[in-house]
């Protein structure tokens, strides 16, 4: 009984599902999204570990001995190229300079006494009145008189530039930073301080890196099959692609690139040493500074 029910029941549905006519819901296809897969090299990169140094950073050393006089600059600012940044005593040097002038005067009073006895004793000579030995000595004191003239001049110029190193100046422009020696230091001689400062110049920040011997070799081979790329007698532009990755965690806003790889791997550390420069127009950065470089590899 139960049987015939359920038969039924099934027959009654299908009818119903049967006869829905033109009213019958019609269920949507569904939506499928269609993705394009294209093949690209996808570059890698990696971090090393550097420090910034000054496009030129110059220390500024006493070159003679002798008390420090004046100190003619604001740590820490801006200098120009030949400004006067150190005086050290000069008196001693003037004296020596002075010495050297009297020296030079008596070389010179020596030539002229001698150039008047071979003056006096040639015509003599020519009339036989006196030995040809008298001429020879007269000519070698007029020749030695004249050597004394150019070794005093020697002298008295040495003395010169040894006075004007007792005025230092700065050889670049630059930022100049903290005096390792005050007013009335001895400078010149260790152990009193000879590197009295350092002037650096900061339009252009230098990064230096160690890589290992593996990462090298698979850096210098890319290099080598990029360049192999381009024809024969064309240049092939070195992108500024370099990222400097700061202290902080920020990125430097100026891209970098690649100057030199240094000619030898330390057989040591089994590292090469890599030089990288960044502008730095703003002077944002300066020598010491540890930041991380970022390159594809």
């Amino acid at each position: 009984m139960a049987y015939k029910v359920l038969s039924a029941i099934f027959v009654i549905t299908t009818l119903l599902f049967s006869c829905g006519g033109e009213d019958q819901v019609q269920i949507p296809p569904p939506v499928v999204q269609v993705y394009v897969t294209t093949t690209t090299n996808v570059p890698i990169y990696k971090e090393f570990i550097g420090e910034t140094q000054g496009f030129k950073d110059i220390d500024i050393r006493a070159r003679v001995e002798g008390y420090l006089e004046g100190i003619h600059f604001e740590e820490g600012s801006e200098v120009k190229k030949d400004q006067l940044l150190y005086t050290i005593e000069s008196q001693p040097f003037q004296e020596n300079v002075a010495e050297k002038q009297s020296q030079l005067a008596a070389a010179n009073i020596e030539r002229v006494n001698a150039e008047s006895d071979l003056s006096r004793i040639k015509p003599l000579a020519a009339e036989n009145a006196i030995s040809q030995i008298d001429l020879d000595s007269a000519q070698a004191k007029y020749d030695a008189s004249i050597e004394g003239v150019k070794a005093a001049e020697a002298n008295l110029n040495a003395a010169n530039i040894q006075l004007s190193y007792t005025k230092i100046l700065s050889p670049i422009d630059g930022i100049i930073g903290g005096t390792q020696a005050k007013v009335g230091d001895f400078v010149g001689a260790s152990p009193n301080p000879v590197i009295l400062n350092t002037v650096s110049s900061l339009s252009t920040i230098l990064v230096q890196f160690f890589v290992t011997e593996n990462e090298y070799l698979q850096a210098a081979r890319r290099i080598i099959a990029e360049t192999e790329e381009y024809q024969v007698g064309e240049a092939k532009k070195e992108p500024n692609d370099l990222q400097l990755i700061l202290s902080d965690g920020s990125v430097y806003g100026y891209k970098g690139k690649f100057d030199f790889i240094d000619r030898n791997v330390d057989p040591l550390t089994g590292a090469i040493l890599i030089q990288s420069s960044f502008p730095n127009p703003d002077q944002l950065l300066r020598p010491g500074l540890f930041a991380k470089v970022r390159a594809e590899v």
